[in-house]
This record gives structure tokens, sequence and C-alpha cells, in this order.
């Protein structure tokens, strides 16, 4: 853990840091980049993600529990973090904001109390029973106008989850099994947003991550899978392969996978 914080602390220091308008902006999403010793009961280091239910929009999409800001309410829940005892209080690095970077430290804990009540809301996660680690470079859900901020924190002794209506499982990831070439696909996605069988509708390609679990594959793509990447390029200088040599995966997105209407 000590590594990971360290790395994401180092990145979080160049760039841009969350921009002034970062509370107010409806583009402004948080998440939570979930880690844990939640595979197969062992000691193994996994990613945990949820799998989006068919009452949302993307249902049947691995992503980080998380979601909009809620002005009012994670105002007062950053003020929370702030108090000793907190994840935030705790993160190693966070005396060096809070005296040097006063702004950004500030945007950080209002980020980082979204999504702490997000993923209570999504899957019943301890907020207190979390370490958080740092955060990373925000990433753009071009389909949705949305800017994600994940917060990457480390799950300690809660091994089971209640998720709610939005969340359809739990689903563990090993990092052993991120970090492997061969698990890489390509997915060919053909959008046929006018809802006919056979109707005009865009292919393109996106990179993907597979994980057999139990009797279902499980696809990671998309905004998340690219914030995975960022962060096992990051920490472990690891990148997919290209596209170009990968097998091809088929599927088809409508128009109830943009509004979630099913």
């Amino acid at each position: 853990m000590g590594h990971i914080s360290e790395v994401l602390h180092e990145k979080s220091q160049g760039g841009d840091g969350f921009p002034e308008d970062v509370f107010l902006s409806p583009e402004t999403s948080s998440v939570l980049f979930l880690l844990g010793w939640h595979c197969n009961d062992s000691s193994e280091p996994c990613v945990v993600f949820n799998k989006r239910s068919f009452r949302v929009r993307q249902p049947g999409d691995l992503c980080f529990p998380g979601g909009r800001v809620a002005p009012r309410l994670d105002f007062f829940l950053s003020k929370v973090l702030k108090s000793p005892l907190s994840p935030l209080a705790r993160w190693r690095f966070w005396p060096q904001w809070r005296d040097q970077r006063r702004e950004q430290a500030n945007r950080l804990s209002l980020l980082l109390a979204t999504g702490l009540r997000e993923s209570v809301e999504e899957m019943r996660l301890n907020p207190f029973g979390v370490t958080f680690l740092g955060p990373m470079p925000s990433e753009d859900l071009y389909m949705f106008r949305r800017i994600l901020y994940p917060m990457v924190v480390w799950i300690h002794r809660q091994k089971h989850f209640l998720p709610n209506w939005e969340v359809d499982k739990i689903v563990y990831v090993p990092v052993r099994e991120l970090l492997n070439p061969d698990a890489y696909a390509c997915y060919r996605l053909h959008f046929n947003v006018d809802g006919k069988r056979g109707g005009d509708g865009t292919i393109q390609d996106f990179p993907c991550f597979r994980h057999q679990n139990e009797k279902e594959q499980e696809v990671l793509w998309g905004a998340t899978f690219r914030i995975v990447m960022s962060f096992l390029e990051m920490v472990f200088g690891f990148t997919a392969p290209s596209t170009d040599s990968l097998p091809v995966i088929y599927n088809t997105l409508d128009q109830r996978y943009l509004s979630g209407s099913f």
C-alpha cells in the first residue's frame, strides 16, 4: 500500500489538479477505486467492481461506485473527513496537502466525501474501514458528458457488501489477472441507437479485459477500463497489448443502454 500511495501522490503533484469549478460543474463525478484482499477468501489482492443493474444506464457494465457531487451534503461530509482518525486525516500526505495546497486539499476532501457517500449507498461500504491511498488523474466519460475523479482506497476487514437496486452484483478481479496480457481482447461494438433490428449504426473497436466469473464472463471496457489501465501503468508499469493483435468480442448496444429503460 505504501508504494501505491507514494506513486499516486507523486503523480498528483503534476498537471492541473482539481479545477476551480469542480464543485459546481454538473459534469463532475467521483468514484472509488476499490482494492482489497477479497479474491477467493485468500490473501491475493484484487480490484472490487460493481456490475451495473438493468435498472440504470450502462446495464451490465463493470464500474466503480460513485456519482455526482451533492454540494451541501458532501461539503458537510468533507468537514467530517478532516477530523482525526478519518481515512483522509490518516493519509500520510494529508498534512502536506492541507498546509501547502489548501484549495486543492478542500477539493480533494469533497470529492473523496462524494465517493464514500455513493459507495455507502450503492454497496454499504464501511467508510471508516478503508485506507485512502490517493487520487488519480481524471477520466472523461464522453458518452454521458461526465468527468470522473477516481479516489483509490484499500478495504480492510469488510468481506460482505449489500448492493442496492443500482448494482447487480459485486465482482472481484485479482490484480494478477489484470497483469496478464492474454486476458485482453478487442471489444467490437455495434451502436444501434435507432432500436431497429439490423438498423444502421456505428461499429467501433475498444480495448477490453475479460474476466471469467463463475459461469459468466465479465467484460471491462470504456472509462473504467481506462482508469484501471492508468493505475496499472503508474503502479506496475503495465500496458495492455494493442487491439490489432487481440481476439475480437462482439456486442450490440442500443438506446436502452443509454437510457437504462428495459
